[in-house]
């Protein structure tokens, strides 16, 4: 009886923690704020290498056209 009463109250146990366990819980905002920041910091870091390229092309592109002297 005692081995009957000690499996009950284990899947009580079991079945609770498992519940608690299950429950989903909604994302802080610090997660969407560093998902958001993590964004800027990437699409910043994307437009910096782009204007760096944009830069060193374009002093090429000058320098490669010939002025005429007045």
């Amino acid at each position: 009886m005692i081995r009957t009463i000690a499996a009950a109250l284990a899947a009580v146990v079991f079945v609770a923690f498992s519940a608690i366990a299950a429950e989903e819980t909604p994302p802080t905002s610090s997660d969407s704020a560093r998902k958001d920041t993590a964004k800027d910091r990437k699409a910043q870091k994307k437009a910096n290498k782009k204007a760096k390229k944009a830069k060193k092309a374009a002093p090429a592109d000058t320098s490669s056209t010939t002025a005429t002297p007045k």
